[in-house]
């Protein structure tokens, strides 16, 4: 790799590496250490192609789940089987990683605008402004959508299709029609335990001893051709168990746990 080589958005390769390798050592501990992160089907990872890969994950935190994504990917493709043991992986990450983020997320201090420099694509949300749900949306960025065709061209992307970190939120269409459009495989990951771990922004370590959980599922299986924007979109919804029915299974657990509780708290008083 040239000292100066730089990938399609003008990066210089180089120092992308090192603030990959620097920000990946500060972090490994708050996966494997202070938490831990259970990581199940790393071996998809090894057999995915070097491009045109599009990961869609729910969303806990606004940079541990990104960061978390950079280690089990790079461990995966060491050869690690759903572990990130041994930080030796970062020594060579794999380069054309990128990341879908809120543009003003990423502008919001130098912090988040270094983490820009490993791999975000910044986008302008068109339903949320300042933090807030706007009535009338702003049209598209006709430059973002082709910065997504830019990084999937050249690599793996990854995106938060809900586009909050809130829980069962709608899937914005976006991401079906970057789908429809560009083909890409789409792999799905369900994470839980981030929110626990860490608080919104996902920097500051908000408990320790949580176990974090990382799924990665089976690429989907789309009729790019045939399947409507509003079927790929529940797809997408099942895919990271963000449909609304998973809302009730969740909701039905908690009632009978807390039914339970009743019951103990009243034989106790017994």
């Amino acid at each position: 790799m040239g000292l100066f080589k730089r990938n399609p958005f003008g990066h210089i390769l180089f120092l992308k590496k090192w603030l990959i390798r620097f920000f990946g050592s500060c972090t490994h501990r708050r996966y494997r250490g202070f938490n831990d992160l259970q990581i199940e089907g790393s071996e998809i990872i090894r057999n995915l192609p070097d491009t045109n890969v599009l990961f869609i994950s729910n969303h806990q935190t606004y940079f541990a789940d990104v960061v978390a994504m950079f280690h089990v990917f790079n461990a995966s493709l060491s050869g690690r089987i759903d572990s990130i043991k041994n930080i030796g992986y970062l020594w060579q990450p794999k380069m054309n990683i990128y990341y879908v983020a809120a543009k003003e997320t990423m502008q919001s201090g130098w912090l988040p605008k270094i983490l820009s420099y490993a791999g975000a694509i910044p986008v302008e949300r068109t339903w949320r402004c300042e933090g807030v749900d706007v009535k009338e949306k702003k049209a598209v960025n006709p430059n973002d959508t082709e910065n997504i065709k830019i990084a999937l061209n050249d690599g793996w992307v990854i995106t938060f299709p809900q586009g909050t970190t809130r829980s069962f939120k709608p899937v914005r269409k976006g991401t079906a029609h970057i789908i429809k459009q560009h083909r890409p495989v789409v792999v799905p990951i369900v994470i839980d335990g981030f929110r626990r771990s860490f608080d919104r922004k996902g920097i500051r370590m908000k408990k320790k001893g949580i176990l974090q959980s990382f799924i990665i599922k089976e690429p989907l299986e789309i009729d790019y051709e045939n399947e409507t924007i509003d079927e790929i979109v529940e797809k997408i919804e099942f895919a990271i168990e963000q449909h609304p029915s998973f809302l009730k299974v969740i909701s039905t657990e908690e009632l009978e746990e807390q039914e339970q509780l009743n019951k103990l708290r009243q034989w106790e008083v017994e």
